[in-house]
């Protein structure tokens, strides 16, 4: 199955952007009458067939669409502290789209060691774990945004997974499923104690994610796989 993203398309005709359209001449080799199929990373899923195949500007024409397609029961939103070294948070983005996550906030902590991120290239590994997925829904990446101006605005189920003592409950035991979800994983030095307590006075619920200690990108993909396994 040949899988092409288009967040634009509307109507029955649509042209490939430069980059795609290249993709599907001169990689692809795909010539005119061949069948593809588009997403519009909104549940949008489209058959299409190529009408004139151009490495500039490939024609299509739709033939079937359906709506959200594949959509889940539930809405995850993962706030996490971008890792040092930014391959192992472009892993987590990748990963996490696969198992299914809607929507991503880069978050800066107290104990962050990486201060921005670069929305853009990390939006196209967004992409095409998407396509790879086979998945007619773009998870949402926002740009990276202080801890304490982010947790003032959530209002749905909301969690912080982190490594210190005290009491803390097993997603399986607080989550209502079939809901609307927002988990905080911290920096690879752990939120600190007053990061903790601002979340619990904003109403998150501190979470464990099992006993052995995990990397910044796992915890989050961790989470990301219980909250969708919950939800079967």
């Amino acid at each position: 199955m040949h899988l092409f993203y288009t967040p634009d398309i509307k109507g029955s005709d649509y042209e490939l952007n430069e980059e795609e359209s290249r993709h599907c001449v001169k990689v692809l080799r795909l010539q005119a009458n061949d069948l593809v199929f588009l997403i519009d990373g909104r549940g949008g899923f489209y058959r299409a067939r190529i009408v004139h195949s151009n490495p500039k500007k490939t024609v299509l024409s739709v033939e079937e669409h359906s709506t959200e397609y594949g959509k889940r029961n539930h809405f995850l939103h993962i706030a996490m502290a971008p890792t040092k070294n930014i391959e192992r948070f472009e892993w987590f983005l990748e990963k996490a789209t696969e198992i299914g996550i809607d929507e991503i906030t880069p978050l800066i902590c107290e104990r962050s060691e990486r201060r921005e991120a670069k929305t853009a290239r990390l939006n196209k590994i967004i992409t095409s774990a998407v396509k790879q997925s086979l998945k007619a829904y773009h998870p949402v990446l926002n740009e990276p945004v202080k801890y304490k101006q982010f947790i003032n605005k959530v209002e749905e189920q909301k969690f912080i997974a982190h490594c210190m003592e005290g009491d803390k409950f097993s997603l399986k035991q607080c989550m209502i499923p079939g809901g609307r979800y927002t988990i905080l994983i911290g920096p690879e030095g752990d939120f600190t104690p007053g990061e903790l307590q601002e979340a619990v006075d904003c109403g998150f619920r501190p979470i464990s994610l099992g006993n052995s200690r995990l990397r910044t990108e796992t915890a989050g993909l961790e989470a990301c796989f219980e909250v969708n396994f919950l939800n079967r």
